[in-house]
């Protein structure tokens, strides 16, 4: 057996993973319009408006809304359903805190369902299990690429008369069963971050079939404001602004068009990752549900107690020249955000959770979410690249192998 590199054998990988641009040429193109026009903001700019109209085109649906980021994106969402003080919406505990934010500024509670854990979404059996009379809507969120159960949630959410939403913002032009993420349930939200499948630097994306939902989600990313009323300023209700501009629209444009490329490069070289992973014992990766595909905005697993702490392992796949990290966010988000654990929100008022018409004695505390917490403890995860070629993936699944052979303990 080769000795491992972290003990002083040879590495498998010495020279560094290719890195490349995801910009180019055609996004200066779209710039040079936004600087040559002179008008850089969305109204009456023309970039804005042609990007959520291919973008709904690529998603096949009758509206899409620009705005300023992820978060922003499902904020509008959010809005659109209009919740009352004290509502609550399910998601899941392993997300970014964006998914989270836009429910408490709309002064709802979200609730948090386990997740399964193979495929580390959320868990349909939990969904159901924390619906309550406060119930509003679910917010699925499709972790790292491959999207949740779907069929088993809308069942779920039907069922209940609840509305939902996918958070797809790791999951750009993914399948489920041969319908696209985000066009599932009935609003997806979109990040266009830096990191994401495709980028604006900041950016998001709101879609949905539903025209009265539309409607209110485009006054609701420009605060509220009737501008086609004529005499007073007329702002019908309570919004912020999140309105896109014309120079982040146009790069957008570019992106949009390339998105496809993007993501089938990613699913390609992840697929075989994961057929190399089938000779890493004890190596787990993230399970695809039938019918469903991958995007790889970021490759999970987990790894058995045999391999060792996560930690461990993480850092002797780094010494074999391959990024590995453990742990991913480490625990529950509503363990991570103090405005959950510690309810800091609006002063010291503790709104929403103090609000008269919240359900009393929601808490946040470890164990709520115990297949999470398993799951956290065991990941490990490491990224994909379009940029890369199969050569560069085979040389990360003989780093994931050997150090897997190495550190398994029969």
């Amino acid at each position: 057996m080769d000795k491992l590199a972290i003990h002083g054998g040879e590495p498998v990988r010495r020279k560094p993973f290719p890195s490349g641009k995801k910009v180019g040429f055609e996004e200066l193109r779209e710039l040079m319009d936004v600087i040559e026009s002179g008008n850089m903001y969305r109204y009456p700019g023309a970039k804005v408006p042609k990007l959520e109209e291919e973008f709904a085109r690529l998603y096949g649906v009758k509206h899409a809304i620009a705005s300023t980021s992820g978060t922003a994106s499902i904020h509008v969402a959010v809005g659109m359903l209009n919740p009352n003080p004290g509502d609550e919406i399910i998601t899941a505990p392993i997300t970014d805190l964006g998914t989270v934010v836009p429910v408490l500024y709309q002064n709802a509670i979200p609730i948090f369902a386990d997740v399964d854990y193979e495929t580390f979404n959320m868990d349909p059996t939990d969904v159901e299990r924390k619906i309550t009379e406060k119930t509003k809507a679910i917010i699925v969120v499709h972790l790292f690429g491959t999207g949740a159960d779907m069929d088993a949630i809308l069942d779920i959410a039907r069922r209940h008369k609840l509305m939902v939403i996918e958070d797809c913002s790791q999951a750009h032009v993914t399948e489920f069963k041969g319908r696209l993420l985000g066009t599932i349930g009935d609003i997806g939200c979109f990040s266009l971050q830096q990191s994401k499948h495709m980028t604006t630097g900041d950016g998001g994306m709101t879609i949905t079939n539903n025209d009265d939902l539309a409607e209110r989600g485009k006054f609701f990313q420009d605060k509220g404001w009737r501008r086609a009323a004529w005499g007073p300023r007329s702002y019908i209700f309570l919004a912020p602004n999140y309105r896109m501009n014309e120079l982040t629209a146009a790069v957008g444009l570019a992106q949009c068009r390339k998105v496809k490329d993007v993501v089938a490069k990613r699913a390609k070289l992840g697929d075989l990752l994961t057929s190399l992973l089938k000779d890493a014992p004890g190596v787990h990766p993230q399970k695809v549900l039938p019918g469903a595909k991958h995007s790889y905005w970021s490759y999970g697993m987990t790894v058995d107690e045999r391999l060792g702490s996560p930690d461990e392992f993480a850092q002797a796949v780094r010494a074999e020249g391959v990024s590995a990290g453990a742990h991913y966010i480490g625990l529950p988000i509503f363990l991570c955000a103090e405005a959950l654990s510690q309810k800091k929100t609006y002063g010291a008022s503790e709104c929403p959770f103090s609000c008269p018409h919240a359900r009393p004695g929601i808490e946040y505390t470890p164990g709520q979410c115990p297949v999470c917490e398993r799951v956290l403890n065991r990941m490990i995860t490491t990224g994909i690249s379009e940029f890369w070629s199969e050569d560069d993936i085979r040389d990360m699944g003989k780093a994931f192998v050997k150090v897997a052979k190495a550190l398994w303990k029969a």
